[in-house]
């Protein structure tokens, strides 16, 4: 279990559902959409639909030419369109000329549909003042930079790898690799944290890299592995200072 580097120099960080998330919830901005489009769905109907949708997902990726969703708008527009068609399709919600998709992707797209983690800011600090390098390493679309500097976190990190700038996705290696390489610092004393067991925690340990999940909403009970339920919980395991709520 105890994959932690013992001569830690480096901490990269996920974004989505590490960092941040859509708000109030991806379910409610589903559901808000469609309300302004005259369709009355619950946002619990919406968590349910999608919570079934985990093959939909897979068979989806397996299915496109170009297998990583955020490389590109082009893969993005079409990886999304199946999973929101497919979404609708089981919500009973028609959209033949693709409207609703396509305020969907607006709305997903927008800054104002994300909040930082409220001990998001605090957490990035209290790392970066204990001397350790702070990156960035995400699947995202190249717009992930845009939205941090405005939400005034992107100073806190001293690089980012964004999947949809650099063509390449987690799970592959070479994400991490090119993070590591722009450091200069080895796997060996690098920390990577993510909130998904194999996409952020299987891919860091297998290029050398330690790991620790957050799993917020406790899906992963029985995760092996060093696990905390919010960000700050890091600062416990590498023995930091939590500096306090301001920016």
């Amino acid at each position: 279990m105890n994959n932690m580097p013992t001569d830690l120099k480096a901490v990269f960080f996920d974004a989505g559902e590490t960092l941040l998330a859509p708000h109030p919830s991806h379910h409610e901005l589903f559901a808000m959409v469609l309300a302004e489009h005259g369709y009355d769905v619950a946002p619990e109907t919406v968590q349910e639909v999608f919570a079934g949708m985990a093959p939909t997902f897979v068979a989806v990726m397996d299915n496109m030419a170009v297998k990583a969703w955020s490389v590109s708008r082009e893969a993005s527009l079409e990886f999304w369109g199946r999973i929101y068609g497919e979404a609708l399709d089981r919500m009973g919600v028609p959209d033949p000329h693709g409207a609703l998709f396509e305020a969907l992707y607006r709305r997903f797209t927008r800054y104002d549909s994300y909040r930082l983690f409220p001990e998001c800011i605090p957490t990035l600090r209290a790392v970066k003042d204990a001397g350790l390098v702070v990156g960035l390493i995400s699947n995202f679309e190249e717009w992930l930079e845009g939205m941090l500097i405005e939400m005034k976190v992107a100073h806190l990190f001293d690089l980012m790898v964004i999947s949809g700038k650099e063509g390449i996705e987690k799970p592959d290696p070479a994400i991490f690799r090119l993070a590591l390489d722009r450091t200069g610092i080895g796997a060996e004393h690098s920390l990577y944290v993510g909130d998904h067991p194999r996409l952020d925690i299987e891919a860091a340990k297998a290029v050398g890299m330690g790991a620790v999940l957050i799993d917020r909403k406790g899906h992963h009970p029985n995760f092996e592995g060093h696990r905390i339920d919010a960000l700050d919980g890091l600062l416990n395991l590498l023995d930091l200072g939590y500096l306090g709520d301001d920016a």
